[in-house]
């Protein structure tokens, strides 16, 4: 193994992770190194802009299976882009760019909205989120400490 590869971390499958600028102290991810972006459960989008600036207005339930606790969220549009989904159908979906955080690391990264309400994880870390980042060990679960999290929850 590289030396590079050796000083990163290493994360599970599934992981508790927060998106600190979204106001989600904690989710649960789905580590899909399959899929190339990322993709955030999502409704009620609307778009408007803000001094110029495209913008997105959402909601996300963070917590799987509770539909009752909702976070409402905006963040500045980037781009919207064609993404096949689980299913292999494509779908037009806006794209964000928020902070994440996994263990003790914070970086930016590119989230795509759309409604992940039939699928198990609320929120889905695709390969370009965690590349350079970490390793994968798809046989671990919550590899990375939860404690960042808890204060806020």
């Amino acid at each position: 193994m590289g030396e590079g590869k050796a000083a990163r971390g290493v994360i599970g499958w599934r992981e508790w992770v927060a998106l600190p600028a979204l106001g989600v102290p904690a989710i649960k991810a789905k580590v899909d190194t399959g899929a190339r972006s990322s993709a955030l459960h999502a409704f009620d989008l609307e778009h408007f802009h803000r001094h110029g600036t495209a913008m997105v207005r959402f909601q996300a339930h963070p917590i799987q299976r509770n539909d009752r606790y909702i976070i409402s969220a905006e963040a500045a549009l980037l781009e919207e882009r064609w993404v096949r989904n689980s299913g292999g159908q494509e779908e037009l979906r806006p794209v964000i760019e928020t902070t994440v955080q996994v263990g003790r690391q914070i970086w930016p990264m590119e989230l795509t909205l759309t409604n992940r309400d039939v699928m198990g994880f609320r929120l889905l870390l695709g390969r370009q989120a965690v590349r350079r980042r970490y390793l994968v060990d798809p046989g671990h679960s919550y590899l990375q400490p939860l404690d960042f999290c808890l204060n806020d929850v």
